[in-house]
């Protein structure tokens, strides 16, 4: 572990203090502001330094415990950084997670998104209101179709669900498809398998594990991407994390990189998410409830529901009171293909 200095640096980083005390703010509050306006560097360096360790950790496990019991289209955006495959279907890489930028409290973002194709051959692709804590007319129809209990409904809610990804920076270490992305900070989109493998970090099964905060420049630990082709789609269950260790040997390498960390609340302002009424438009457009083509109803094919995508059971049949909003949360790692496929 490299010296800590009481040497003061200003920056626009509010990583591990407080780190996540605002994510029911972020992803529960149906008044969420966010100002992403403000760039000027407000935070020191050696703060962040002298944060670091335990106590930033049991914050961040703390934030994280509400989110487990519990996007815009960035594409063809150059600040994020994609893994790249071979013609195997397999990769690899490592990157390192960095502290949450400027004077940003949490180091990620969750986002909701729909994409699917209807009946009249159009595909809805949008981020879901739902991601700022508001009523998202998607979610409130795959509601009703799935409480219905009829099984071509529970169908077309399962084509519509909700699609879950996280956005955070990361410093890329080795890229071995695209060596020119090393030593580069990016944002990176990643779903719930990932993000999975931060949480069993900070939160280890066994007594020999001790926890890590994966967000953290000095105790923190790089991550080893491996990605391969299972039946088809991208499988991650072979990532893991190094040893812990400081990202860099010197605490102005680390600042340097630090200050490259773009802003994630920006993804999150208002701007991004279309009106419930815009968005209920295009539903009904898509699915043909306009008139302009059949009922998508008629359309959707029968799937079993062995195991229901959502957390909440359908609506009971005797004396029942308002039907529930199930947590209709996936990980889609194909949701771009489906963007291009849109395009």
């Amino acid at each position: 572990m490299i010296e800590k200095k009481s040497k003061r640096f200003c920056l626009t980083n509010m990583a591990n203090r407080g780190i996540l005390n605002n994510v029911e703010r972020l992803y529960s509050s149906t008044n969420n502001t966010i100002n992403i306006n403000n760039t000027e560097n407000t935070m020191d360096f050696s703060k962040l330094k002298a944060q670091s360790g335990k106590a930033s950790l049991e914050k961040l496990t703390s934030e994280l415990s509400k989110i487990n019991g519990n996007q815009s289209d960035k594409s063809n955006d150059d600040r994020f950084w994609y893994p790249n495959v071979d013609k195997a279907g397999n990769g690899y890489a490592v990157i390192r997670f960095l502290p949450a930028p400027g004077d940003e409290d949490v180091p990620f973002i969750r986002m909701f998104n729909h994409g699917f194709k209807g009946p009249t051959g159009s595909w809805y692709i949008e981020n879901s209101l739902t991601t700022i804590g508001k009523t998202d007319p998607v979610g409130e129809m795959n509601t009703q179709l799935w409480n219905s209990g009829v099984e071509s409904d529970k169908a077309i809610a399962r084509t519509q669900k909700r699609k879950l990804t996280f956005i955070s920076n990361i410093y890329v270490i080795t890229d071995q498809q695209n060596p020119e992305n090393e030593g580069k900070v990016f944002l990176f989109k990643y779903g719930k398998k990932v993000f999975d493998k931060l949480n069993e970090a900070m939160n280890p099964q066994f007594a020999d594990e001790k926890p890590m905060n994966p967000f953290d420049l000095w105790d923190g630990a790089n991550f080893k991407l491996k990605i391969r082709n299972v039946e088809g789609y991208r499988n991650y269950d072979k990532s893991e994390f190094a040893g812990a260790g400081p990202l860099f040997g010197s605490d102005e390498e680390m600042e340097k990189t630090w200050k490259q960390a773009h802003s994630l609340q920006e993804f999150l302002a208002a701007s991004n998410f279309k009106s419930y009424d815009e968005l209920k438009a295009k539903l009904n457009k898509v699915l043909g409830l306009d008139g302009s083509a059949a009922s998508a109803r008629a359309k959707a094919p029968v799937v079993s529901d062995d195991d229901a995508p959502w957390n909440e059971a359908p609506a009971p049949s005797v004396k029942a009171k308002a039907a529930p909003k199930f947590d209709e949360e996936e990980d889609d790692e194909s949701l771009e293909f489906f963007k291009k496929l849109a395009g």
